[in-house]
């Protein structure tokens, strides 16, 4: 699949109820647990990718406090063709367009896939919260404590691109 052979468009309110199912296929419910917060992606803006009529891809963010573009959420149905990198393109052009200074997100220490990803497209790792998974279970029991390769979930990594520079 080329990235012709989908489109991206932004989130409506009809997309409610598939962005919640996605959610809480991918995520284990319908919040998101980051640095603290529950966020609730069917409720955030974002972009989605669809192939014909069939939605292929989410990405879910936020314009924070700092005049920052947050990342909530990303996720493909079909990795490696494009899907991710279009969206995430989307949520740039969107920041620049806010003259966000920069654009960040949050994964955990066990996701080396996402570090990869991210770190191909211009992202830089600023900042390790340690045991910040941890906590977050205070608030969504449901994390698991083991994640990719068996790896213990414990730490939250902080990621930005500056767009300002």
């Amino acid at each position: 699949m080329t990235p012709a052979s989908f489109r991206v468009r932004p989130l409506s309110p009809a997309d409610a109820p598939w962005v919640r199912e996605l959610v809480t296929q991918r995520w284990g419910g319908e919040a998101i647990a980051v640095h603290g917060e529950l966020f609730h992606p069917a409720e955030l803006p974002g972009y989605v990718a669809q192939r014909g009529q069939s939605p292929i891809g989410l990405v879910t963010f936020r314009f924070d406090a700092e005049r920052s573009c947050e990342i909530i959420t990303l996720d493909s149905v079909q990795a490696g063709v494009g899907v991710g990198t279009a969206l995430v393109g989307a949520v740039l052009r969107a920041a620049e367009e806010h003259a966000c200074p920069r654009v960040w997100l949050v994964t955990t220490n066990d996701n080396l896939p996402a570090l990869r990803f991210w770190q191909r497209r211009g992202f830089s790792l600023v900042a390790l919260h340690r045991d910040a998974v941890t906590r977050a279970r205070l608030r969504k029991p449901s994390i698991p404590t083991l994640g990719h390769d068996g790896i213990p979930i414990r730490d939250e990594l902080e990621l930005e691109r500056r767009l300002d520079a």
